[in-house]
Parts: C-alpha cells; structure tokens; sequence
C-alpha cells in the first residue's frame, strides 16, 4: 500500500552527498524552503567511498614513508605497516557507513530530508518513492538543483561481471587486504589506490593503457609518481590494455593485448566516471537520460529557468571541493533569482558566476610524492592560445624540503602568461605539497603580477621557499 503526498518548497535537492549538502545550505540561509532528496547515505560518495577513506588509507602508508627516510626514526619503522588498525581507522572515518551524524547536520539547517529515489516528474516537481513504497510529490517553486554525481564506469569486457571486480567503492571499503591486487586505470583512483594497498603490503600490478601516469596533468607529475611506484614494489605497465578477465577457482586472471596472463586476487577498474542521470527522470523535462548536463556559469542547466546541474554531475571538474564551490555559487544565484534580482549573464569572478571552474581549479593527487596542480599546465594554456613560458624547478633545491626527510625528490613548475605577468598554472610534486596547492591557488584565481608575487616573503626553512626560486628562475 503506498501514498502519495505533494508538498511544496522553494527549492528541491536531488542528492544528499556535499554538493547537493551545500546548495541547502545557502537556499536555508537565505530563508527559502529546502527539500533534499537522498536515495543512500546522507553525506555521499566523498564521505564513504571516495575523499574520506581513501585518504584514511593513504595518509598511514605517507607517513610511514615519510619516516623510513627520517633520520632518527628510520630503525624505529622498519617493521609493516599494522593492516588491521588502518582499515579499522578508515572504518571510523567513514563512521562505520552511518549517516546518522550527517543527518543531524541536516536538520539542524533546517532542511528535510526524504530518503528514497527520487525523479523528475516534469518541470519544478520531484517524485520520490521511498525504500516502504511510501510516495511524495515535491514541488519546487523557484528551483531544482541536480546533485546526483557519478558512478565507476566499467569497461564492457566479456563476463566481467562475473568476475565481481572492485571499483572505487569497493578499494576504499574492502574488509581484507588481498595478497595480490591488480589496478586498471592510470589517473587518480588508479595511483592513489595503488599508493594505499602496495603500502598495506599488497603486490600491486598497475595497468596503464596510455603512454604514462596522471595524464591530465604536466608530464613530469605521472613520471615521477610511477617511479616512486616501481622503487615501492609495485609493477607498473604503461601501453598495456586487458582484453579479458577471468576468475578461476577463486583466482583473478587478467590477459593483456600482448598476450600476458597477470593473476591477483581481486581487480580494481579505475577507468572513468559516468554521471547519475540515467534513471532521474530527465526525460519529462525534454533532457537526455544518462547525460553530463550543460550549464551556464550560475549552474542553471542550458535552456531552463528553473534547472540547476551541481558538481560532478555537470563534468566542470570533478572534485568534491569544486562542487562544494560550485554549490555555493548555485545557492546565491537561486537566492538572488528567488529574490526577483536580475543576475548579469557574464560576471567573471562574481558571487553568482563559477569562474573557477574555467582558471582556478586544484587538485591533490595523494600518492607518494604528492602531485598537486591548479589552472592550466603549459600545454592546456598553449593550446588556449596564451602567449606563456613555463618555469621549472627542482624541489630539493629548498632548505625544506631537505629538512623534510632525506633524499627529497620533487620538482615545481610554473606557467607565466607573458602579456599580462600573471600565472595561468602551478604544479607541484613532491612529499607535502599538497598543503602548497593553495598558495598557488590564490595566485592564479587572484591573477597576482609577478611583480607582486616578489613581495610575498616565504618563510624560511620552509618548503614554500620553492616560490622564490621559481621567480628567480623567471627574472634569471
């Protein structure tokens, strides 16, 4: 026996995770209604499958390398790593897949919440059938916001899915370390997971179908990244596809297109992303099923009024932080709309324009070393057509980094725009970067002049002296 029951709300948020968490957040500060709509965990793929564990896994095997190159502490560390206490801590940082802590959060802004699957019923209304059957109509007065993002894309591969193979979600949530574990897959997902599980003591075999590691960053980021993976014991093969997977008597078999036969234990595919839309309903609003969804820089989807696409969904850039940025802008833009303001329809830079998303995006890889980068890496920006040179830098070359622990290897780079001095990138690689990323970050998104990046002092002995010998790379 199931009900139906419309209820009316300024906005409706389809998707429970970060993204659609802050778009309620701004529509409850600016005083309208807010519906969210979860069909798992209120806290989404970030909290306990992606951004939270997976760094819970890393974080153990970094600092364990960290102090194997420490002076002082070398004998100390010498032993593995303790398996069991890391998954344990992964489990609490994930709080044991319970939500419950992220639903007070909820409430506490003053959002509701309706667990279950929710659709597209045709413009400015939501269906949701809950997991009892239970069903409410939520109509959204001023706006709809998407924030469903993405699922693991899986390569059609004969009878993969017999094989039961990891993807994200399952390397982040695994309950055992397997002995043998192969990874499919050269980008994020790929290195960070192969970083995590060769640091529990897993014989990791990495599979690249391209030339190299990390590819949508500089080249010399993915080098030294499957470097640092090889020394660590991991077997990595660049110019390698599978082109079938087997399981036999409980063994993986992975056959590659030079005729290798690879056993593991399990298989992890990190081989794309593809977008939660396919079963929302967006063919009742005249919107292809599946689909990335078009917006303009407010997030309003291409050709609504009413429309909005957040985070992954839209394939901006797909990170959480993006999303959280992006959510922020869609909730001050359906505020201000709400309010009958009239948003400018180009306002680079501006409290409802995403501009970010185009000049300013960072990122952290955090495998060992760390690769982290913002804006564009001199091929992107040539390819824009900027007029730009590129700075390079040998980390080491800063007391810092010495003092960080032996044998430090990393390099900088940064991509200068010569007509107008400013910064059109940064990368870093190097153990620690990441806490650099944001230096850069507010360089590049505040468009600083050279001229003035001279007056910003690093500290000394500090690793962000790497600043100062990039710009002295630059003025010779």
């Amino acid at each position: 026996m199931t009900e139906t029951e419309t209820i009316a709300y300024d906005v409706v948020v389809l998707g429970g995770g970060p993204v659609g968490e802050n778009v309620a957040d701004r529509a409850r500060a600016a005083g309208l209604t807010t519906a969210v709509v979860e069909s798992e965990l209120v806290g989404g793929e970030c909290s306990y499958w992606a951004c939270m564990p997976s760094k819970a896994l890393l974080r153990p095997v970094i600092a364990h390398a960290d102090a194997r190159r420490t002076p002082g502490l070398r004998r100390a560390v010498q032993g593995p790593l303790d398996a069991a206490e890391v998954l344990a801590h992964r489990t609490y940082e994930t709080s044991d897949w319970n939500d419950e802590g992220q639903v007070r959060w909820l409430e506490g802004i003053g959002a509701d919440l309706y667990r279950g699957h929710g659709r597209l019923a045709g413009p400015r209304t939501v269906e949701v059938t809950a997991p009892d059957g239970t069903r409410h109509t939520l109509t959204a007065r001023h706006a709809v916001a998407v924030c469903t993002g993405t699922r693991a894309q899986l390569p059609g591969l004969p009878g993969l899915a017999d094989v039961k193979p990891w993807t994200s979600r399952e390397a982040t949530s695994a309950k055992e370390v397997p002995g043998r574990l192969i990874v499919v897959g050269g980008g994020v997902v790929a290195t960070e997971m192969a970083t995590a599980w060769q640091g529990l003591g897993v014989q990791v075999t990495l599979l690249v179908r391209g030339k190299g590691l990390l590819n949508r960053m500089e080249p010399f980021a993915g080098e030294l990244v499957a470097e640092a993976l090889t020394e660590a014991g991991a077997d990595v093969r660049t110019g390698t596809s599978v082109e079938s997977v087997s399981r036999q008597n409980g063994t993986v078999v992975a056959v590659t297109g030079s005729g290798d036969r690879i056993e593991a234990d399990e298989i992890l595919f990190a081989t794309g992303r593809a977008p939660r839309t396919d079963d929302i309903g967006l063919d009742t609003v005249g919107l292809k099923p599946g689909a990335w969804l078009e917006t303009d820089d407010s997030l309003r989807v291409t050709g609504t009024d009413w429309l909005y696409a957040v985070g992954d969904v839209n394939h901006r850039a797909l990170l959480t932080h993006q999303g959280k940025y992006q959510a922020r802008i869609a909730g001050a833009a359906i505020a201000a709309r709400a309010a009958g303001d009239e948003l400018p329809e180009h306002e680079p830079w501006g409290a409802h324009s995403a501009t970010a998303d185009h000049h300013a995006v960072p990122q952290v890889v955090f495998t060992d070393p760390e690769a982290a980068a913002v804006g564009l890496s001199l091929a992107e920006a040539e390819q824009a057509g900027y007029r730009v040179r590129a700075v390079d830098v040998e980390m080491a070359s800063v007391a810092g980094a010495g003092l960080y622990r032996d044998g430090y290897k990393g390099r900088a780079r940064m991509v200068v725009d010569l007509e107008d001095e400013i910064l059109r990138g940064v990368t870093f690689v190097g153990p620690g970067v990441g806490e650099l990323i944001h230096s850069a970050t507010v360089a590049v998104a505040g468009q600083v002049p050279i001229g003035r990046l001279w007056h910003a002092v690093p500290s000394y002995p500090t690793i962000s002296e790497v600043w100062l010998r990039l710009l002295e790379a630059y003025r010779g």
